[in-house]
């Protein structure tokens, strides 16, 4: 067992910093000052606090929350130490500090006795201030997580610190907080923070912490009708820093968890509920002539439930006189595009103009054929505009959307330009939008007097509870089902010893007319490497499969646009048949006859990335197939990513599991956005507490949208202290 007691998530460094004028005089004269002006701190010890943890006010000491409490009557033995332990707290001598290696091997090793045996201790990183601290013969106290090398226990850059005899009975629950190598040679470690906190707590009053929650949410109804009471604000912060019982403790974090949720929830159903309130949109009153002819002529196949759902919502948005601002999102080959097209006849049929933007002219170029080619036998005028279109097609290009004669204009980022003018846009569809920026999307928008509609769609799937805080200010549409006589891919996952075996089944597809991609990781920390893999990988390829029986194109992002569109061209027209790429094809390789899509390194690819990948074959109405080739030392979690994969085709089961593993920060495809900076919240593992937080959000924004009941005043005047302290990325 080790010393822990619990584990909190680490804070994020965006602390919010009250404003000076606030009406509330309290919160100014305490939480308001300065952190140089507490005892302890000074002028000195402020401008390191700043620097490194963001804490400027007595707030944001106040909100930098312990991750661990200590119980310092739990000092392990150091043969203690197993297989099943994970973290530990022991206590010793230091008989040894040494330096060794050179450069970037270049560590610091210690080693540690107690009376039952010795503990190796490792650092790679602030080495310097370390020697200054660990001193052969002093006793030390060590808390961290525990390995082995070579068959002996170490700790690789554990917290220590002086070890001080505890008077006996005064052993106490000592919180823990996050801090930096900087700061712990400067004599402000995780328990020196406490003892600023421990000041802290004893200046603050509860006046100085007011409730900003309702009495109605304080005290509520859990799902199965029983009666709970949240616990008071200032009752809660005294109790995650200084807990006197486990139980206050754990109801600490409990409200402070669901405060965090609860305001993102009410700021977010502000934003939405004031855009269906007062946003103008223009007015798409009719289904005409263009769209009818279209659904029943030239529609190549029956839409599906999900895909005659998403079209009466946005049918419904754009006829309501409001903006719509609508996330459409969809698994790989969900039928997206047939959708925008059309929302955009929709547009056309009421007299605007409409827009899809798209984020590489591959994808670009993608869309524009295939909506001609459908489009071919109706009068609907349709333009490609990208940062290659030649001079005297860009000028006629911009001409025609000009003077109102462009019904659909689709293209890159360069329609964002300037000199690209609309008679009148009233439809913006953006394509992959996390590809695109806030800024670049709002330059969109106001190509017309009147904001445009906006459709902006993502092929990778959303988890719940993650469209409920990155987008919750927008109205969202799922597309969870495929259209018929799409088979599903079968998955497999190979060791490279199987490599003979991969490339035999390559040539059986070839043989049967097939094309095969084969996939190379390029990852920007390691991009020299990962390139010269890829080159390597190119010449094997080209070994196994030697001209002229065989043709290779390869695409990468250091080939010259050109030779890149040359080469995807080749095998898009099946003149090669086989791709060596890295993730460039990720999205917009629209090759209904490529049946193998081969994943080199898989181990190195998020799950959802290779989702995405997956998605390029399976396009036809063959059966397809999807190989993870991968050495055979895995870790675990990458184990399990290309198990989740193997096991199933369902983006959203994939979604989940992706959130599960990597957490909200790192998924691709997330607005950046102050919704997902939690100081202790976790929308995977907090997914009840979200799903109450936004039941009761909406309850109070359905009756009092504007929090204008005496209720709600609390609540109100807290939002507004809050105002402007945090950015909240919107999509217009």
């Amino acid at each position: 067992m080790s010393g822990r007691t619990v584990l909190l998530p680490r804070s994020n460094k965006n602390s919010v910093t009250l404003p000076q004028n606030h009406s509330i005089s309290a919160v100014v004269s305490i939480l308001g000052n300065p952190i140089e002006y507490l005892k302890g701190v000074g002028p000195y010890r402020a401008d390191l606090l700043k620097k490194e943890l963001q804490i400027f006010t007595f707030n944001d000491l106040l909100n930098l929350f312990p991750y661990r409490h200590v119980d310092r009557t739990r000092i392990n033995l150091i043969r203690d130490i197993g297989p099943d332990i994970e973290f530990i707290q022991v206590a010793g001598r230091i008989t040894s500090v040494e330096v060794l290696g050179v450069k970037s091997s270049r560590r610091l090793v210690a080693e540690l006795k107690d009376a039952s045996g010795s503990l190796e201790l490792v650092w790679f990183q602030g080495i310097a201030g370390l020697q200054k601290l660990i001193q052969v013969g002093a006793e030390f106290l060590v808390y961290g997580r525990v390995s082995f090398f070579q068959g002996s226990p170490q700790i690789t850059h554990p917290e220590i610190e002086v070890l001080v005899k505890q008077p006996e009975g005064q052993a106490t629950l000592e919180p823990v907080y996050p801090t930096t190598e900087k700061l712990k040679v400067k004599g402000l470690g995780g328990r020196q923070l406490g003892k600023l906190t421990q000041t802290l707590i004893n200046l603050v009053k509860e006046r100085d912490v007011p409730e900003n929650l309702p009495g109605h949410v304080l005290e509520y109804m859990d799902q199965e009708g029983q009666p709970q009471r949240l616990l008071g604000r200032w009752e809660a912060y005294r109790q995650i820093h200084f807990p006197t019982r486990p139980d206050l403790f754990q109801q600490a974090v409990h409200r402070l968890k669901f405060e965090e949720l609860f305001l993102a929830q009410v700021r977010l159903g502000m934003i939405k509920s004031k855009r269906h309130r007062y946003s103008h949109g223009v007015v798409f009153g009719q289904v005409g002539e263009v769209f009818n002819k279209f659904y029943s002529e030239y529609l190549p196949f029956e839409l599906t439930g999900a895909q005659k759902r998403v079209l009466k919502e946005i049918r419904k948005d754009t006829g309501s006189g409001r903006q719509m601002n609508r996330l459409l999102q969809g698994d790989v080959g969900s039928g997206k595009t047939i959708v925008a097209l059309l929302a955009m006849l929709l547009a056309i049929d009421n007299g605007y103009q409409a827009c899809l933007m798209a984020p590489t002219e591959i994808l670009a170029r993608q869309h524009y054929e295939g909506i001609s080619a459908l489009l071919k036998e109706m009068p609907v005028q349709v333009r490609l505009l990208t940062g290659s279109s030649k001079s005297k097609s860009r000028k006629e290009v911009l001409e025609m959307a000009k003077e109102g004669e462009l019904h659909i204009l689709i293209g890159t980022h360069a329609v964002l330009e300037e000199a690209v003018q609309f008679n009148n846009l009233g439809l913006a569809i953006v394509d992959e939008q996390h590809r695109f920026g806030v800024e670049q999307r709002a330059r969109l928008w106001k190509k017309a007097a009147i904001p445009p509609h906006v459709l902006v769609m993502t092929a990778t799937p959303i988890p719940r509870t993650l469209a409920m805080t990155a987008y919750g200010d927008l109205d969202y549409s799922v597309m969870d089902e495929l259209p018929p006589g799409r088979q599903p891919i079968v998955t497999v996952h190979r060791l490279d010893d199987r490599r003979p075996q991969v490339m035999d089944f390559m040539r059986h597809e070839i043989a049967k007319g097939r094309q095969v991609y084969v996939i190379f990781p390029l990852i920007e920390e390691s991009e020299k490497v990962d390139y010269e893999n890829l080159l390597r990988g190119y010449e094997n390829i080209k070994a196994w499969f030697p001209e002229p029986k065989y043709w290779i194109s390869r695409v990468d992002g250091r080939q010259k646009q050109e030779e890149r569109e040359t080469n995807m061209q080749r095998f898009l027209q099946n003149d090669t048949q086989i791709m060596v790429a890295t993730t460039v094809i990720e999205v917009g390789v629209n090759v209904p006859n490529a049946t193998v899509m081969v994943v080199e390194s898989a181990e190195k690819f998020g799950l959802s990335q290779l989702h995405q990948l997956r998605g390029r074959v399976g396009r036809g109405q063959e059966k397809s197939f999807c190989i993870l080739l991968t050495s055979p030392r895995l870790n675990k979690e990458a184990r399990e990513r290309l198990n989740t994969l193997c096991a199933t085709n369902n983006g959203f089961k994939i979604a989940e599991k992706d959130l599960e593993l990597r957490g909200p920060g790192d998924i691709s495809g997330t607005r950046q956005s102050g919704m997902l900076n939690f100081k202790l919240a976790n929308i995977v593992q907090d997914r009840e507490l979200l799903e109450l937080a936004r039941e009761m959000a909406e309850k109070i924004l359905d009756k009092d949208p504007d929090l204008e009941a005496s209720e709600n005043t609390g609540l109100k005047v807290f939002l507004q202290t809050q105002h402007g302290k945090t950015q909240w990325s919107k999509i217009s």
